[in-house]
C-alpha cells in the first residue's frame, strides 16, 4: 500500500454522530496491540499478530500515517478506519485507486460504528480528492463487510483470487 498523494496530514478530527475520526495518539498504543491480536478481528485478514512481537515492536504512538484514522468513541479507541492505495495485491481494477479498511474491536461490533466512520472517512476523502474512485477489497464470505459495502454504495467491480 501507498500513499494517498496531495493530501495535507494530519486533518483536523473528523466529527460524525457518536464518533471522532483522528490521528493516532500514544494512549491508543494498547488499543492497537488488542486490535491487532484479535483472532476475532483477523477472521478474514489472514489471523492475528502474535501479541508478544506487537509489544516489542509496536511504537509508542502506533500507526501515524497518512490515511489511518483512529476510531474515538468518549475518548477511547475503539478501532481504526484505513484509506491507502491499492497495490499489486488486489485484482487489476482496483490498483493504484484508493483502498477503504476499517478494523474495530470485537465489543464495538453491532452498533453501526463501521458505516458512521467509513461513511465520514469516505465525505473527508471526497473533499480532499474529489472525483477519486475507492475500493474496497474483500473475502465474499466476510458477509458484513459485504453488507456495509453494499450500504455504503460499493458494487462488484471484479472477483479475484
Amino acid at each position: 500500500m501507498t500513499e494517498l498523494g496531495p493530501v495535507a496530514w494530519p486533518p483536523a478530527p473528523i466529527k460524525a454522530e457518536r464518533l471522532v475520526l483522528r490521528e493516532p495518539e500514544a494512549g491508543d498504543r494498547a488499543a492497537f496491540i488488542e486490535l491487532l491480536a484479535s483472532p476475532e478481528v483477523h477472521t478474514y485478514l489472514g489471523g492475528p499478530h502474535s501479541r508478544d512481537e506487537l509489544e516489542r515492536e509496536m511504537p509508542e504512538v502506533p500507526e501515524r500515517w497518512p490515511g489511518s484514522f483512529v476510531v474515538d468513541l468518549d475518548g477511547a479507541m475503539i478501532g481504526q478506519i484505513l484509506l491507502r492505495r491499492a497495490s499489486e495485491h488486489h485484482g487489476p481494477a482496483a490498483v493504484g485507486k484508493a483502498d477503504l479498511g476499517y478494523l474495530f474491536l470485537p465489543r464495538a461490533w453491532g452498533f453501526g460504528y463501521a458505516a458512521e466512520s467509513c461513511a465520514a472517512a469516505l465525505d473527508w476523502f471526497d473533499g480532499v480528492l474529489p472525483g477519486e474512485p475507492v475500493v474496497l477489497a474483500t473475502q465474499t464470505a466476510n458477509v458484513g463487510l459485504m453488507r456495509l459495502a453494499a450500504k455504503l454504495g460499493f458494487t462488484v467491480v471484479e472477483r479475484f483470487h
